[in-house]
């Protein structure tokens, strides 16, 4: 009698073990995808400074998540304003060498007030995370 009692009541906790399972792991995926994009930042942040000897970071942004209207994903954005004397054509031959530039996901353009704005996106480690739901 004692065994049906315990197989009776894992079999109610089983349902409540997978959830908090499913849960902790959607967590440390989200976990995993900030780490990412703070990663990825700093990795913009140190190539710039390397490749461009006048630079001066004005602005930084990064955002994990859905960023764009093509679906349920999570993506690490970063974002970096800078000044530089350098031609708009030299920092992207500079930064080739890191990053592949297209129109959509990796690119630099002159800001009205004369600045540069480096935009990269990447898909996040945890790609079908809740967060990009």
């Amino acid at each position: 009698m004692k065994w049906l009692k315990r197989t009776g009541l894992a079999l109610l906790l089983l349902p409540v073990i997978v959830i908090g399972i499913f849960i902790l792991y959607e967590i440390f995926g989200m976990c995993v995808n900030h780490i990412a994009t703070g990663r990825q930042t700093k990795q913009l942040q140190v190539n710039l400074k390397n490749e461009i000897p006048d630079i001066e970071i004005i602005n930084v942004y990064s955002e994990t998540g859905n960023t764009g209207p093509t679906g349920n994903h999570v993506d690490c954005l970063s974002t970096v304003v800078f000044s530089t004397n350098m031609e708009e054509s030299e920092i992207v031959n500079r930064m080739s060498a890191y990053y592949e530039f297209n129109d959509w996901y990796c690119y630099v353009y002159q800001t009205e007030d004369g600045n540069y704005l480096f935009y990269l996106n990447t898909s996040a480690p945890f790609v079908d995370n809740i967060e990009g739901h």
